[in-house]
């Protein structure tokens, strides 16, 4: 299951990937700190580092409030993740109090990071926007400054086996687009 890239890259980009099944195993503090580690060294906008990433381990009192932010779709795998992230961004600059019109690109750059480190570590690092993001907001008490992105699911990988049988069948790799739809020199 290993894909081909059209030109010459870094085997990480090609070895990262969002599956699903994941074992139930926790992480230990020492490989949820790299993550956090890689998503910190991201490049950001005057160096603002506008991101933050709220969590909860599977086993803590702060689980079913993240577990319950999930769409029923996403609860149906998300149940055997070692820890669940809630990706934030700052709306404003701290540098000046002024609108941020990348913070989102930047949050989305951290998230990257993180998941190739997940990559690199042989775990599952999966992105998700089904969840609500307003009850995120509430019960998560996110400031009014701070928008809500994206969550986060990660763990050591699983049996697929375990997966309800319609993700059975998307527990792979997918390809891409090719370059020249999504890259054009010039304008649109």
């Amino acid at each position: 299951m290993h894909r081909t890239p059209d030109h010459p890259i870094e085997a990480i980009f090609l070895d990262r990937w969002s599956p699903r099944a994941m074992s139930g195993e926790p992480l230990d503090e020492r490989e949820l700190s790299r993550l956090f580690e890689a998503a910190r060294w991201a490049p950001s906008t005057y160096n603002e580092q506008e991101w933050l990433f709220l969590y909860a381990r599977r086993d803590s009192p702060h689980w079913p409030a993240f577990f319950g932010l999930l769409m029923e779709a996403n609860q149906a795998w998300c149940d055997h993740a070692a820890v669940l992230i809630v990706v934030l961004s700052r709306k404003v600059f701290a540098l000046n109090g002024r609108p941020n019109p990348v913070h989102t690109f930047d949050a989305g750059a951290a998230f990257e990071n993180m998941a190739l480190q997940g990559a690199a570590m042989g775990l599952v690092v999966h992105g998700m926007a089904g969840f609500d993001r307003d009850r995120a907001r509430t019960a998560l008490h996110v400031p009014d400054d701070h928008d809500v992105e994206a969550m986060v699911a990660v763990g050591h990988p699983g049996d697929p086996a375990d997966l309800p049988e319609q993700l059975r069948q998307r527990e792979a790799p997918s390809g891409r687009k090719p370059i020249a739809e999504i890259a054009r020199e010039g304008g649109f």
